[in-house]
């Protein structure tokens, strides 16, 4: 309906509803609990006391912030500094092995150096005789009778210094009692001869039979230690002038000086110690050789081989064969 046919001079509220006396009763006097409802929550009583309040939304823009910090790794730790130093020390001692090696390579093609130039006895470059052997067990003997033979070794020395003693205890006896000069004379002629030829006739033939597994070596060494082994207990027992601080020497010198008679019953133990250990050494190189496949036909065969291949005795042969040659063509002659 349009303005014009409305009454200008009616009421302008009377047509309005809302304006009704009953309406406006009602909306002035609104009934209990009904300012308080809420269509959208549950219904029912939210708990007394103090209520969290929800966390304010934060109006500050939102940044990635990493877990965990990284190491800050330093450029030069001690540990990284001790390596390089340990490393640094290594290659100098390096260098100086390659350098010495250098020049000692250099030095043998100079001096033209023999590997196997005698070494044995070690005596000073002064002195106007020379090695006369080579030896070197970790190179020339098997690693399984090196032990062996170093022992064999140490036995030839403990019966050299023990010869070396009974000299002095020879001496203290003929000190005290003036008839012990044919005792202390002879003592010096053992120690001069058999300290040479004990090294020479068994020690040796011992040390080529392990080196070459020489069958006749081993027959040399047996005859020559068994006549070594029955000079200590002669030794050890002591026979009065025979020149050795034996037992019996021992105690009879006990009646002239009881000092004189410790010093040579001391040599009389060694001398007795010397027989004990030949003979477990002997039985322990018997066995080894048992075990080498040596035997007594090998071993005239390398006697045989040995004497035919020696130069003197192919000199003296054809010496005599030619002496032979011209004695019967003399004789044919006449």
């Amino acid at each position: 309906m349009s303005d014009f046919d409305s009454n200008p001079f009616a009421d302008p509220e009377f047509n309005n509803p809302f304006k009704d006396p009953s309406v406006t009763q009602v909306t002035r006097n609104p009934p209990p609990a009904l300012e308080e409802y809420n269509p959208f929550t549950d219904g029912r009583k939210a708990p007394s006391g103090n209520v969290e309040k929800p966390p304010m939304p934060s109006t500050q823009p939102a940044i990635m912030k990493p877990t965990e910090e990284p190491p800050t790794y330093a450029p030069h730790t001690q540990e990284t500094a001790a390596a390089q130093a340990e490393l640094l020390r290594r290659q100098e001692e390096l260098e100086q092995k390659a350098a010495e090696l250098d020049r000692r390579e250099r030095e043998m093609k100079n001096l033209s150096y023999d590997p196997r130039k005698n070494n044995w006895p070690p005596l000073p470059e002064r002195c106007p005789v020379g090695p006369c052997f080579y030896q070197d067990l970790s190179v020339d003997i098997p690693v399984e009778f090196q032990k062996t033979v170093k022992m064999l070794y140490y036995l030839w020395m403990f019966h050299a210094v023990t010869l070396l003693v009974n000299i002095f205890g020879c001496l203290a006896w003929f000190c005290v009692d003036s008839y012990r000069g044919v005792d202390f004379g002879l003592s010096i002629l053992w120690f001069l001869l058999f300290t040479p030829c004990s090294f020479v006739c068994w020690y040796r033939p011992l040390y080529k039979a392990f080196r070459s597994d020489s069958s006749f070596s081993f027959f040399l060494f047996f005859f020559v230690f068994i006549c070594q082994f029955a000079v200590h207990v002669l030794q050890s027992v002591g026979i009065p002038q025979w020149g050795n601080c034996g037992w019996i020497s021992a105690l009879t010198a006990l009646n002239k000086s009881i000092p004189v008679g410790v010093l040579m019953m001391i040599t009389a133990a060694a001398f007795t110690g010397s027989s004990v250990v030949s003979l477990i050494m002997f039985k322990k190189v018997h066995g080894m050789y048992r075990t080498t496949g040596a035997s007594f036909e090998k071993a005239q065969q390398e006697f045989a081989t040995g004497v035919m291949s020696n130069k003197t005795v192919q000199t003296a042969a054809a010496n005599a064969a030619s002496t032979a040659a011209r004695g019967a063509f003399k004789g044919n002659q006449i």
